[in-house]
């Protein structure tokens, strides 16, 4: 029988009793399972309306481009940031996930000062670093728009994806190789699984976004930005799906808060 995972110092209660009397005075408690799924469903659904309202209330506008080529899809800035109220509803999303995600930065901080070897907790203090930065810049592109702030909207762009990947890279090595305990349960199987998967599908589809990219500028070829836009998509999509993966790292926790103790976890 697996041993029970404990936490470190700084996120146990003082005593179970303490436990006990914080529960009932909770403000939620909710399995954090429900809590990521929530989290990651804000902005895959207001990214799925945006793309599908683009589409077909604002088809012409959304999917033209400088070349004036046939094209049936829209780029994600033009989706989510030409028109409304797409812009309202996902920058509505992303600001509403922000603290969310942060608290799952928090819970994989802990995650890995507990899990991942002594030598290697300078290379997982550089990943929640990196997933830091990636949350902010995530919350930076969508508030400014490639329409009105494109400088800014390109900084912060190009900075969450070299982040994103960064931190997916890293990510898995840790889970994979940096184990203080190295024999996984079948949820941290899957969980690896799905990591290794989602990173390679999101590499491959960054550089045929980018390859799609320069030949429609430089060609203006029909179709060819329709492409572009597609393993846009599948970049946005694979990164949701990765920071899914916490469902299965943090299956037998539950996020509780109260006005006593904060936010804390308790494991069952």
């Amino acid at each position: 029988m697996r041993e029970r995972k404990m936490l470190p110092a700084y996120q146990r209660l003082k005593t179970d009793e303490n436990l006990q009397d914080g529960s009932k005075k909770a403000a939620f408690t909710i399995a954090f399972g429900n809590f990521s799924l929530m989290t990651v469903s804000l902005p895959l659904f207001s990214f799925i309306f945006c793309v599908a309202y683009s589409i077909i209330f604002f088809f012409e506008e959304s999917v033209s481009t400088h070349c004036h080529v046939w094209n049936y899809l829209p780029s994600i800035s033009a989706a989510i940031g030409a028109f409304q109220p797409q812009a309202f509803v996902w920058q509505t999303a992303i600001v509403l996930h922000f603290i969310p995600r942060l608290t799952v930065t928090w819970m994989y901080f802990n995650f890995y000062t507990q899990q991942i070897k002594r030598n290697r907790q300078n290379v997982a203090n550089v990943a929640i670093f990196l997933n830091l930065i990636e949350n902010i810049c995530l919350l930076g592109l969508s508030l400014y728009n490639s329409t009105t702030y494109y400088d800014y909207h390109k900084v912060f762009f190009c900075t969450f994806i070299v982040t994103s990947e960064l931190y997916m890279m890293l990510s898995y090595y840790l889970n994979k190789s940096a184990r203080r305990n190295p024999n996984l349960d079948q949820r941290e199987m899957k969980s690896l699984r799905l990591k290794r998967n989602l990173c390679i599908i999101n590499i491959i589809s960054i550089l045929l976004a980018t390859y799609f990219f320069i030949r429609h500028n430089d060609h203006c070829e029909g179709g060819i930005y329709t492409l572009f836009a597609f393993f846009e998509y599948i970049v946005v999509l694979t990164n949701m799906g990765f920071h899914l993966t916490s469902i299965y790292d943090f299956h037998n926790q539950h996020l509780i808060f109260d006005w006593t103790y904060g936010i804390r976890v308790h494991y069952q």
